[in-house]
């Protein structure tokens, strides 16, 4: 997914469009992703969560397929809590960098959906740091193996520091 805004107004999807149905394709309960109708359900009637905003199916949908692109901030403040990100993300005031950074951390919560990697992930846990990385050496030849590049895209070859 393209990152920072670089989509120029012509090119197909809005910047806004775009994270917008990022995010509804991606951060969601295990199952199936968010309907309009749902997050403008939730955010309309969870005024105190979401600062009393209001917002109807249709105009998500319009937010969503790039027919709008100018939603008040309350509205951009309220969806970006319902989707635990940044309202920066949404606004486009992200460097691409940092926006990357947001995109990560979604495609690692969308990761832990999925009950085997979750359980692999719980059970390296307590593990010597050493053995955590024979672990990671073992799924690399894994991946190589299966024609799979040796890193899956949403991780960096560098391990976040200070987040232990």
């Amino acid at each position: 997914m393209a990152v920072g805004g670089d989509r120029s107004a012509g090119a197909g999807e809005s910047p806004l469009a775009e994270r917008l149905n990022y995010l509804f394709a991606s951060m969601h309960p295990p199952g199936a992703p968010y309907t309009n109708g749902h997050v403008a359900d939730r955010i309309s009637t969870g005024t105190d969560e979401y600062g009393g905003v209001s917002v109807t199916e249709q105009y998500l949908s319009m937010l969503r397929n790039g027919r709008r692109a100018n939603p008040s901030p309350d509205l951009l403040r309220a969806l970006a809590k319902f989707f635990g990100v940044p309202v920066g993300y949404l606004l486009g005031d992200l460097s691409p960098s940092q926006a990357e950074r947001v995109e990560e951390e979604v495609r690692f919560l969308a990761a832990m959906r999925d009950q085997r990697v979750r359980a692999i992930a719980l059970r390296s846990v307590g593990l010597p740091p050493e053995v955590q990385d024979s672990l990671t050496t073992i799924i690399g030849q894994f991946r190589r193996q299966m024609n799979l590049p040796a890193d899956p895209p949403e991780t960096g070859a560098e391990e976040p520091r200070g987040e232990s």
